[in-house]
């Protein structure tokens, strides 16, 4: 039996090739803290639930939706102008399978084979795999920590930048945990415009900037219609994350380009998730504020916890992820993660599995309760590993 050339190259996702590891030490009777994926352990609010429990005793909601609720695209139109200022038009905003399958697919009606399509690195997988399986060519675009992670236009070499058709960003940022102001969407702008680039841009974690003031929308910046697309999920802002609900927005021409190749493909949301997603949107918003707030206090519980146990991390500013270079006295980030897995039962994700640059750091996912990465924290400090022994 013979497979695609293309999938022979692909390895098994990170979070999944951890999740069997997992499985391993809990077949042993070893106790395991996953920190390893990003998924929420916090609940919807209650008149969510109420409202995808009662769509769901509904057999009408079971047919093909055939597309976006107009109840649920006002809500999104609503949603936008009020949380960014920004003004959209229904032709501006599809939903998608989460934020995750939107960028996988977002590149085939975007780019030819062949085309280079800039890519941050570190950056969360599916922005290099999406493209990639377009048959496009990736291009790495440094993150680095003395520049606060943020893309750097001006290292771009302008003869690369003239050849590329997309740039895929993402802020806040998963894994670095870095954020972006309104002049780096600005630059991202200018530089988009004077390459003829098509912006895709991840604000999955706007809701999750723990220190100051929520995150913004790269489509608040000046020319930013012009040029580009946001997606925006309701997985990490209003714990919804297996209903698989995001919306792209921004440049009508992209999305029309979008919607064609997605009626190729879908049948549109099930209702239910729909009506629960209109219910999010319109109902009230303290649930971002707990939100943050209990990420807040896990956060302080695993750095500080972390620090004490003598591990000198910084405090992470935004999303529910950590990230930090490993301790001294390991070849490498994924022989530190798996001495941590055997001898503390922690589970974190290698840095080098968001890239390149990721190498040499982990990223830890804040989806336990303060006391239980408390725990964690205390498990590393009393292995021994930190001391290298």
């Amino acid at each position: 039996m013979e497979f695609s050339k293309r999938m022979q190259s692909t390895e098994s996702n990170s979070i999944a090739a951890m999740e069997e590891e997992r499985k391993k030490l809990v077949a042993q009777g070893r106790s395991v803290i996953n920190l390893s994926v990003g998924k929420p352990d916090l609940p919807p609010d209650d008149f969510v639930m109420e409202v995808m429990a009662e769509a769901c005793r509904d057999p009408e909601n079971y047919k093909y939706s055939l597309g976006d609720l107009p109840q649920l695209t006002e809500a999104v139109v609503d949603w936008y102008k009020a949380r960014f200022g920004v003004a959209l038009q229904p032709d501006q905003i599809t939903s998608c399978y989460g934020s995750q399958e939107g960028i996988a697919h977002i590149c085939f009606p975007l780019c030819d084979p062949g085309d280079v399509v800039l890519v941050p690195d570190p950056g969360y997988p599916v922005f290099s795999y999406g493209p990639f399986l377009a048959g496009a060519r990736l291009a790495g675009v440094p993150l680095e920590r003395d520049k606060g992670y943020l893309m750097d236009f001006d290292a771009i070499p302008p003869e690369l930048a003239d050849k590329a058709r997309v740039i895929i960003v993402s802020y806040p940022n998963n894994p670095t945990t870095a954020r972006a102001d309104a002049a780096f969407y600005e630059r991202l702008v200018h530089f988009a415009k004077r390459h003829n680039i098509i912006v895709v841009h991840d604000n999955a974690y706007c809701e999750l900037v723990l220190n100051g003031a929520p995150g913004g929308s790269f489509l608040q910046a000046p020319g930013a219609m012009d040029v580009g697309i946001e997606f925006n999920s309701l997985s990490k802002s209003y714990n919804l994350s297996g209903a698989r609900m995001s919306f792209v927005l921004g440049n009508r021409d992209i999305i029309a380009q979008f919607k064609r190749l997605r009626s190729q493909i879908d049948y549109g949301p099930f209702l239910a998730v729909q009506k629960a997603a209109q219910a999010a949107l319109r109902g009230p918003q303290d649930i971002l504020d707990r939100n943050r707030a209990a990420y807040r206090e896990r956060r302080d519980a695993l750095c500080q916890g972390l620090r004490r146990a003598g591990w000198p991390v910084p405090d992470c500013d935004s999303t529910m992820f950590t990230w930090f270079p490993i301790p001294s006295g390991f070849a490498d980030d994924e022989e530190f993660t798996f001495a941590l897995m055997e001898r503390t039962g922690v589970l974190v994700l290698p840095g080098s599995s968001f890239g390149q640059r990721g190498k040499n750091h982990v990223r830890m996912a804040l989806v336990h309760p303060a006391q239980t990465l408390c725990h964690a924290a205390e498990l590393i400090g009393e292995s021994g590993i930190l001391q290298g022994r």
